[in-house]
Protein backbone atom coordinates (compact mmCIF):
# COMPACT_ATOMS: atom_id res chain seq x y z
CA UNK A 1 0.00 0.00 0.00
CA UNK A 2 1.10 3.17 -0.78
CA UNK A 3 0.01 6.79 -0.17
CA UNK A 4 -0.49 9.07 -2.74
CA UNK A 5 -0.70 13.15 -3.24
CA UNK A 6 -3.13 14.06 -5.26
CA UNK A 7 -3.51 17.88 -6.54
CA UNK A 8 -6.74 18.95 -8.21
CA UNK A 9 -7.75 22.78 -9.75
CA UNK A 10 -10.88 23.67 -10.71
CA UNK A 11 -11.68 22.85 -13.99
CA UNK A 12 -13.88 24.74 -16.33
CA UNK A 13 -16.84 26.28 -15.69
CA UNK A 14 -18.84 29.10 -16.33
CA UNK A 15 -17.02 31.56 -13.69
CA UNK A 16 -13.46 30.43 -14.52
CA UNK A 17 -14.03 29.63 -18.60
CA UNK A 18 -10.02 28.12 -18.48
CA UNK A 19 -10.20 26.37 -15.06
CA UNK A 20 -8.37 27.67 -12.32
CA UNK A 21 -4.84 26.88 -10.65
CA UNK A 22 -5.61 28.93 -7.43
CA UNK A 23 -8.90 27.07 -6.61
CA UNK A 24 -8.25 23.15 -5.57
CA UNK A 25 -7.77 20.22 -3.46
CA UNK A 26 -4.71 18.83 -1.93
CA UNK A 27 -4.79 15.20 -1.23
CA UNK A 28 -3.34 12.52 0.36
CA UNK A 29 -4.66 9.01 0.12
CA UNK A 30 -4.07 5.22 -0.40
CA UNK A 31 -4.27 4.15 -4.01
CA UNK A 32 -4.30 0.07 -4.91
CA UNK A 33 -2.46 -1.04 -7.87
CA UNK A 34 -5.32 0.44 -10.45
CA UNK A 35 -4.69 3.70 -8.98
CA UNK A 36 -8.08 3.51 -7.21
CA UNK A 37 -8.78 4.52 -3.60
CA UNK A 38 -7.82 1.58 -1.60
CA UNK A 39 -10.94 1.65 1.18
CA UNK A 40 -9.02 -1.46 3.44
CA UNK A 41 -5.68 0.56 3.61
CA UNK A 42 -7.51 3.86 4.55
CA UNK A 43 -8.91 2.20 7.50
CA UNK A 44 -5.35 2.19 8.86
CA UNK A 45 -4.40 5.23 8.10
CA UNK A 46 -7.14 6.96 8.26
CA UNK A 47 -5.15 9.69 10.16
CA UNK A 48 -3.10 10.42 7.33
CA UNK A 49 -5.30 10.61 4.93
CA UNK A 50 -5.22 14.74 4.61
CA UNK A 51 -6.86 17.34 2.86
CA UNK A 52 -5.92 21.13 1.94
CA UNK A 53 -8.50 23.45 0.18
CA UNK A 54 -7.09 26.13 -1.44
CA UNK A 55 -9.06 28.44 -2.69
CA UNK A 56 -8.04 32.19 -3.69
CA UNK A 57 -8.87 35.41 -1.57
CA UNK A 58 -9.83 33.00 1.53
CA UNK A 59 -7.55 30.78 3.75
CA UNK A 60 -6.70 27.51 3.36
CA UNK A 61 -8.94 24.96 4.73
CA UNK A 62 -7.51 21.38 6.32
CA UNK A 63 -9.24 18.57 7.10
CA UNK A 64 -9.35 14.92 6.85
CA UNK A 65 -10.55 12.33 3.92
CA UNK A 66 -13.48 10.13 6.22
CA UNK A 67 -15.58 7.48 4.71
CA UNK A 68 -19.33 8.67 6.55
CA UNK A 69 -22.27 5.92 5.57
CA UNK A 70 -22.14 4.70 1.70
CA UNK A 71 -19.95 7.99 0.87
CA UNK A 72 -16.52 9.60 0.69
CA UNK A 73 -16.41 13.65 2.34
CA UNK A 74 -14.22 16.14 3.26
CA UNK A 75 -14.58 16.41 7.15
CA UNK A 76 -13.01 20.04 8.55
CA UNK A 77 -14.25 19.77 12.01
CA UNK A 78 -13.45 16.36 13.66
CA UNK A 79 -15.87 17.55 16.49
CA UNK A 80 -19.14 16.89 14.52
CA UNK A 81 -20.19 13.44 12.88
CA UNK A 82 -20.54 14.51 9.67
CA UNK A 83 -18.54 15.58 6.78
CA UNK A 84 -18.37 18.65 5.24
CA UNK A 85 -17.80 18.04 1.71
CA UNK A 86 -18.90 15.04 -0.18
CA UNK A 87 -17.19 13.60 -2.86
CA UNK A 88 -19.28 12.13 -5.87
CA UNK A 89 -18.38 8.34 -6.06
CA UNK A 90 -14.69 8.93 -5.04
CA UNK A 91 -13.91 5.28 -4.74
CA UNK A 92 -15.33 4.67 -8.51
CA UNK A 93 -12.74 7.29 -9.51
CA UNK A 94 -9.39 6.35 -11.13
CA UNK A 95 -6.35 8.48 -10.03
CA UNK A 96 -4.47 9.91 -13.16
CA UNK A 97 -3.79 13.16 -14.38
CA UNK A 98 -6.26 14.57 -16.51
CA UNK A 99 -9.24 12.99 -14.97
CA UNK A 100 -11.95 14.82 -13.04
CA UNK A 101 -13.23 14.33 -9.49
CA UNK A 102 -16.54 16.78 -8.52
CA UNK A 103 -16.96 17.63 -4.88
CA UNK A 104 -20.09 19.08 -3.07
CA UNK A 105 -18.64 22.34 -1.65
CA UNK A 106 -20.18 24.15 2.16
CA UNK A 107 -22.12 26.21 -0.01
CA UNK A 108 -24.30 23.64 -1.44
CA UNK A 109 -22.58 24.22 -5.06
CA UNK A 110 -20.96 20.49 -7.23
CA UNK A 111 -17.81 21.99 -8.32
CA UNK A 112 -15.49 19.68 -10.66
CA UNK A 113 -11.73 19.57 -10.35
CA UNK A 114 -8.98 18.44 -13.01
CA UNK A 115 -6.35 15.88 -11.66
CA UNK A 116 -3.27 17.90 -12.33
CA UNK A 117 -0.96 15.45 -10.63
CA UNK A 118 -0.90 11.85 -8.98
CA UNK A 119 2.77 11.12 -7.10
CA UNK A 120 3.73 8.59 -4.43
CA UNK A 121 3.93 10.39 -0.83
CA UNK A 122 7.87 10.82 0.08
CA UNK A 123 9.02 10.02 3.56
Amino acid sequence: MTLYHVHMTLARNEEHPNGSSAHGYDIVLPLDGDMKLDPEAWKSHSKQCTVRRFWQGEPDQKGLLRHIGRGWVIDYDATTREGDEPFFKLDRHEFKAGEYLSVLEQDGEMQTFRIVTVEPLKG
